[in-house]
């Protein structure tokens, strides 16, 4: 045999011997082949479960409106505070729709309406995998499975349901003429206000029938399905008011884009923003204001407004029916009773907000928010647009405790570090010149920061916010609840010239009421719903939060507060109540808003005062009101709090602040040396005051002793004469004129306390 004959005989003896080789290990099991008929398999069962699925599945009964029921708010105690619920639609043909109005409704959810078949099976995949993830309401859906959703189906996020909603979608886009949908769509969307419809809603934005509205007017409509609440201009907050006016210019750039706008007509559109709401049925007086505001912490917390304005839901609030009387007759005694609107104009300007929590539970348990709907639709305990003042400056404190901040002479920030009090004195150590006047041009030589608190000395704290930081004292009110995007870290935010409400103010001293630990005044304290019949309550966030601040800088913070009661600004109204308390009072520039934010062991409340012209809602001047001169927030602010503390507070006076302290008015003061008459044998000082030009004390104490009037003690203090006299003044006795030492950050900073 030949080599070539061997070598054939060999490979046949291997092919012949291949097929008894066994295969080994994954291999046996995991062949393309194999893979591949499982896929197809799988796809095949897929296809043949969703024709099941849609022989099986029919179009409903549309039963939406059968569904919708009122829902009922509770008193903290459970007795019923209101019903809401009447439903407010009106179903119209499409033919009495507008075409460009229809158009803003495709334009700005489901460009390819008129040509898709119902279903965007990638947008829905997508939410069918967010609902499996827990991840919520996300995923695109055309206007066909809205329509669906909103008519045959719920508003629950499950993937029965989403499956259920692609069926039903595809069965109607089969069975209804596109403008049929689209009608269907429009008619039964939740539009915000308690309107569903586009007739309720025209009515309710526009106060016009369908037929008169505007392609404005429907952009801005078609817009709101995104989020009601969020984008109803009247509420909506100045980000939510940007977005839906973004929005509104989307939905008209893709009208154009189809074809549907000339581009010339969208150039000339304007933004017609609605007009305020109406009151709800059966809702008036502080009950519109709990609804509104409970309604919000919800939709905030992530509960579906269109579910919820179906009804059925049991909200049971915080707030105290006993408090909430008090509170409304508090301020009928202490201010409303006083004013005369006939005779001074101005007792017409004048507006109320205040907001009361539990600090243990951080339940708001009395709000007060105006007259009422409809007299005034904006909630005053909520809202935002005004400058706390110096209700501020214990923020600052509490910042630099926190931080461990020193003086310019390197020495730590306490209650009892001595500061330089002189009026328009420039501030050391910033990077913008500022010298703030003090209230009334008041002088005061080496005062303490107690002193300085209790008298609301405007050179002191200005100093401080240098030394701690501007930055670092915004990053302490954010911690606290304060709305950083207001706060401007600038000299003059040490005076308080950000806005901020009775609401978020109450929160950040009922964390120092709290030792620290943060709280966030919630109104909502229990939301039960039927899904699938069974009642469910709602998970809501705790307002009792981590720690923020350090007990021992809460604690002393309180401790100081206590001074401005007994020996300060607020001691006219609240000194020798029956309980212990603290607070700080503040007066804005101008005169526009008073404020009072005082606190007792067990109850917090912040009472805000705000000038406000009833035509057009500027801000004016308090001055005048009642018949008096300056309204500063130790006048009714502090009268309105001091009478509902006491009224709220029962027979339950008697607590007092569990503190460990050993700094501030509320413990006992260290032995204050008597004053060295001779400037070169006075002891070195245990606490020196910052730095300032040209000025050094002539006998400063580590805590000199306090006045009635805030005052040193010791009136021969000098004001260096090295630094030059005190420059501008008045002509009235108010706080107006310009700061020296160089232009400030901010023009609207004179007339704080």
């Amino acid at each position: 045999m030949g080599r070539a004959e061997a070598r054939r005989a060999r490979q046949g003896s291997a092919r012949r011997a291949k097929p008894n080789e066994k295969k080994s290990g994954i291999r046996r099991f995991f062949t393309w082949k194999k893979l591949l008929g499982a896929f197809l398999g799988a796809c095949l069962l897929g296809i043949l479960g969703f024709i099941g699925l849609y022989l099986y599945v029919d179009i409903p009964q549309g039963n939406s409106a059968a569904k919708l029921q009122s829902n009922v708010y509770k008193y903290s105690d459970g007795k019923v505070m209101a019903r809401v619920g009447q439903v407010n639609r009106e179903s119209v043909p499409i033919d009495r729709i507008p075409k460009d109005v229809q158009r803003t409704f495709v334009a700005a959810e489901n460009k390819t309406f008129y040509d898709d078949s119902g279903v965007d099976l990638k947008g829905t995949l997508r939410g069918v995998l967010n609902t499996l993830r827990g991840q919520g309401k996300q995923g695109g859906s055309t206007i066909t499975q809205q329509y669906v959703k909103n008519y045959y189906l719920s508003q629950e996020q499950t993937v029965s349901r989403k499956l259920q909603e692609i069926v039903i979608s595809l069965k109607v886009d089969n069975k209804f003429k596109k403008e049929e949908i689209l009608a269907g769509y429009i008619n039964t969307s939740y539009y915000g206000r308690g309107a569903y419809g586009i007739q309720a809603a025209a009515q309710a934005y526009y106060g016009v029938d369908v037929e008169k509205l505007t392609v404005s007017q429907g952009a801005y409509l078609a817009s709101l399905l995104q989020a009601p609440s969020q984008y109803d201009w009247s509420s909506a907050t100045k980000a939510g008011q940007k977005l839906v006016k973004e929005r509104w210019a989307y939905t008209l750039d893709n009208m154009v884009e189809m074809k549907w706008l000339p581009a010339a007509d969208r150039a000339k559109q304007k933004f017609d923003v609605p007009q305020d709401p109406k009151p709800l049925p059966g809702v008036s007086g502080q009950t519109s204001y709990l609804v509104k505001q409970a309604k919000q912490e919800l939709f905030a917390q992530g509960v579906d407004e269109t579910e919820f304005e179906a009804g059925g839901w049991t909200v049971t609030l915080g707030i105290e029916k006993n408090k909430q009387k008090a509170l409304e007759k508090s301020v009928k005694r202490k201010l409303t009773d006083d004013l005369d609107p006939k005779r001074r104009k101005v007792d017409g300007d004048a507006q109320l907000g205040a907001t009361s929590v539990d600090p243990k539970t951080g339940h708001i348990v009395a709000m007060y928010g105006g007259d009422g709907y409809p007299k005034h639709y904006t909630n005053n305990a909520t809202r935002s647009d005004y400058q706390p003042a110096s209700t501020f400056k214990p923020l600052i404190l509490a910042s630099a405790m926190e931080n461990n901040a020193v003086t310019q002479d390197r020495l730590p920030i306490t209650p009892n570090t001595i500061y330089d009090g002189r009026n328009r004195r420039p501030v050391v150590g910033g990077n913008i010149a500022f010298a703030p006047p003090n209230e009334d041009e008041e002088q005061y030589g080496k005062i303490s920061v107690q002193t300085a608190t209790n008298s609301s000395v405007n050179a002191v704290f200005a100093q401080m916010g240098a030394d701690v930081g501007l930055e670092e004292i915004k990053k302490t009110a954010v911690d606290l609840g304060m709305d950083g995007s207001k706060i401007d870290a600038k000299p003059a935010m040490t005076l308080g010239t950000m806005g901020a409400s009775p609401l978020q103010m109450a929160g950040a001293y009922a964390t120092l009421d709290n030792h620290g630990k943060k709280v966030t005044p919630t109104l909502v304290k229990k939301a039960v719903h039927p899904v699938d019949g069974v009642q469910t309550d709602v998970p809501l966030k705790d307002p009792i939060g981590d720690q923020v601040l350090s007990r021992r800088t809460a604690d002393t913070l309180t401790s100081v507060l206590t001074g401005v009661v007994n020996d300060g600004t607020a001691s006219d109204a609240v000194k020798n109540t029956a309980y212990e308390a603290a607070g700080k009072t503040g007066t804005s520039d101008d005169n526009k808003s008073a404020w009072f934010v005082g606190y007792t062991p067990k109850l917090v409340t912040a009472v805000g005062m705000f000038g406000e012209s009833p035509k057009g809602g500027t801000q004016v001047s308090l001055k005048g009101t009642g018949g008096g001169g300056r309204v500063n927030g130790g006048g009714y602010p502090a009268r309105v709090w001091a009478d509902y503390t006491e009224s709220a507070l029962g027979g339950s006076t008697g607590a007092e602040f569990d503190l460990e302290t050993d700094l501030g008015a509320g413990v006992p003061p260290t032995p204050t040396p008597t004053p060295s008459k001779t400037p070169s044998t006075s002891p070195t000082p245990s606490e020196t005051p910052s730095k300032s030009p040209s000025q050094t004390p002539s006998s400063p104490s580590g805590r000199p002793s306090d006045t009635a009037s805030g005052k040193p003690s010791d009136p021969a203090t000098p004001t260096d004469p090295s630094s030059g006299p005190p420059t501008g003044g008045t002509d009235d006795g108010d706080t107006g004129g310009k700061p020296t030492g160089g232009k400030p950050d901010d023009d609207s900073l004179t007339g704080f306390r």
